[in-house]
């Protein structure tokens, strides 16, 4: 089967050799849930790091002990929308970054005979017409959710989008560039294919289940 084709340059790909030994311990099946979760807490700052690289600044003037120079702080607001449940891995990554983003939540899971989205649960804070928002999901894999929860954000005034996800298959990268070729896509693995089952290979399972200690 012939790889769908993305475009490169706007997908953001982490390589790092601190991203290449986390993600090794992650894949591993033998990895239990305390060092998972530890683990992709770590990685999950490198992704943020870069995930926030694209926010505003404006400057002001501070005293440091020796004189006045100019500093800067955020000038943007930050909405953070986890993509229900194993988005949640993501949200304290970027939290202590920005203490005072707000968080959105949008619940959806896999249908396992139509493997597609199915939306359950929204919420999401004002001023996300305005906001850079930052939807987070572990998995990228058919572009199902992400599509669906980037759908859902733009009908809700959402512009600034970005995606961020730790491991992304070429079928998922493909559709949500297709379908939103105006959201940035931050990854720190572009694996070879989606299984039959809709499982990107060679992945790490289902990272909800991982994170979260359930099967």
């Amino acid at each position: 089967m012939t790889a769908p084709k993305i475009d490169s340059s706007k997908v953001i790909h982490v390589k790092h050799p601190v991203v290449d030994r986390d993600l090794t311990i992650l894949r591993d099946k033998h990895t239990n849930t305390e060092t998972f979760r530890r683990v992709l807490e770590r990685i999950s700052i490198i992704l943020a790091y870069h995930a926030l690289k694209h926010l505003q600044t404006r400057t002001l003037e501070v005293e440091t002990p020796i004189t006045k120079t100019t500093g800067y702080e955020i000038d943007s607001h930050v909405v953070v929308v986890p993509i229900l449940r194993a988005g949640l891995g993501l949200v304290d990554s970027i939290v202590r970054f920005i203490p005072d983003a707000k968080i959105g939540h949008l619940g959806m899971y896999r249908d396992e005979e139509t493997k597609q989205p199915v939306d359950y649960y929204s919420n999401l804070p004002e001023g996300i017409e305005s906001a850079y928002v930052l939807v987070v999901d572990p998995m990228l894999a058919t572009g199902g959710s992400a599509c669906d929860a980037l759908n859902f954000l733009k009908k809700n005034g959402a512009k600034n989008i970005t995606f961020m996800c730790l491991i992304s298959a070429p079928e998922g990268i493909a559709r949500v560039q297709n379908q939103h070729p105006d959201v940035r896509i931050i990854t720190a693995a572009i694996d070879e294919r989606l299984n039959n089952d809709a499982y990107i290979v060679p992945g790490l399972g289902d990272a909800g289940d991982r994170i979260f200690g359930t099967s």
